[in-house]
């Protein structure tokens, strides 16, 4: 599913799995920070629950992030700084207006030497970068179900890395 709740023609998920336990949110994040490099964008999208904080979090420790994870769902962005890597995790869940992003200076964080992570984007309305990659999470049970949507070369050549996963 895109941003905008349809899924284009030129997209190719690569990547679906069943995701039973938190530990394998975690581990599907892990997987997912060995392909992640400077100038990447990653949507992650699904209701309240599903796993987008905890997807996140599994990625950051990867990366080598030793401290908290936060939802950023009250500051709007959380930066993290991991040797010369700037990643940016942001969360628009309480956007009321599709140009808020805009508004509060966000397009200076999308840079070729930042990898943004975006929780909640369809908030943007559509204006915000096209995502390298695009991870889907649904709650199935008492599990959630995963499906990663590649959108550019870069995308695709992270997620090669998740074959193995």
């Amino acid at each position: 599913m895109g941003t905008d709740g349809l899924i284009s023609s030129h997209m190719v998920t690569h990547h679906k799995r069943y995701l039973a336990t938190e530990q394998d949110t975690l581990a599907l994040g892990a997987a997912l920070a060995l392909g992640i490099h400077p100038g990447m964008v990653v949507h992650l999208c699904g209701e309240l629950g599903a796993g987008k904080t905890t997807l996140a979090h599994g990625l950051l420790h990867e990366l080598g992030w030793p401290g908290r994870v936060k939802s950023p769902t009250f500051t709007l962005v959380e930066p993290y700084i991991i040797s010369s890597l700037y990643l940016y995790h942001f969360d628009f869940y309480r956007f009321g207006r599709s140009d808020e992003w805009a508004e509060m200076g966000f397009r200076e964080y999308f840079t070729p030497a930042s990898v943004c992570l975006i929780e909640w984007p369809e908030k943007a309305g559509g204006r915000l970068p096209e995502p390298d990659i695009l991870i889907a999470l649904s709650i199935n049970g008492d599990g959630r179900d995963a499906a990663v949507i590649v959108y550019t070369e870069a995308g695709r050549d992270c997620i090669t890395r998740l074959r193995d996963y």
